[in-house]
C-alpha cells in the first residue's frame, strides 16, 4: 500500500536534499518513491515550497488533450515536463500518445463511459394479440396451458402428501 506524503513530510524532504543528502537515501530511510521524489525536487527548485501542496487532478477534455499532445510535439517535451506544466499523469500523457499514434486525434473526443455497463435484466415485452401471427398466438396459448397444466399437477401432489401424512397418523383428511 503506498503511503501519503503530507505537506511537512514533502518539506522535510526538500530541505534535506537542499542539505546535501541523496535522493537514495530519502527514498530507503522515509518510504518515499525514486520518481515521486524526483519530480518533486525539480519542481522545487523551479516553483520553491509552493509546488509540493497537493493539487486537485484535472479532468482533461477533447480539445486540452490535444492542445497538450500538440504542445509535446511542438516543443519537443519529455512526458515529464509536460505533465509537470500541465498537472497531468505521465501515465495519462502516454495512453493519450498511443490513443493518437492508433486511432487519430478524433479518438481524444470520444468519452468513454466508465464503471460496468449495465445488464437488461427486464423481460422481453409482450406483444398484443392483434400483432401476433397465428404461430405465436399458438405458442403462447400452449406455453400458457403448459403452466396451468404444471399448476394443476403441483396442487394435486400437494394434497395428496397432505392426505398420506394424515393416513399415516391415523386422521381422517378434511372434505376441503
Amino acid at each position: 500500500m503506498q503511503k501519503k506524503h503530507s505537506y511537512a513530510d514533502r518539506l522535510k524532504y526538500m530541505k534535506m536534499l537542499e542539505a546535501g543528502y541523496s535522493i537514495d537515501y530519502v527514498h530507503t530511510h522515509f518510504g518515499i518513491g525514486t520518481c515521486l521524489l524526483k519530480s518533486l525536487w525539480i519542481l522545487y527548485q523551479k516553483e520553491g515550497a509552493s509546488s509540493l501542496v497537493k493539487k486537485q487532478n484535472i479532468q482533461a477534455d477533447g480539445p486540452l488533450r490535444e492542445a497538450i499532445l500538440q504542445d509535446i510535439d511542438k516543443n519537443h517535451l519529455t512526458l515529464f515536463e509536460a505533465s509537470t506544466k500541465y498537472n497531468v499523469s505521465e501515465a495519462s500523457l502516454n495512453k493519450w500518445k498511443k490513443l493518437v499514434r492508433e486511432c487519430g486525434y478524433g479518438a481524444l473526443y470520444e468519452e468513454k463511459r466508465r464503471g460496468r455497463p449495465s445488464k437488461d435484466m427486464g423481460r422481453p415485452k409482450k406483444k398484443k394479440p392483434e400483432e401476433m401471427t397465428e404461430l405465436e398466438r399458438l405458442r403462447y396459448e400452449n406455453e400458457r396451458l403448459r403452466a396451468e397444466n404444471a399448476l394443476l399437477k403441483k396442487v394435486r401432489a400437494l394434497v395428496e402428501e397432505r392426505e398420506a401424512r394424515l393416513r399415516e397418523t391415523g386422521r381422517k383428511p378434511s372434505k376441503d
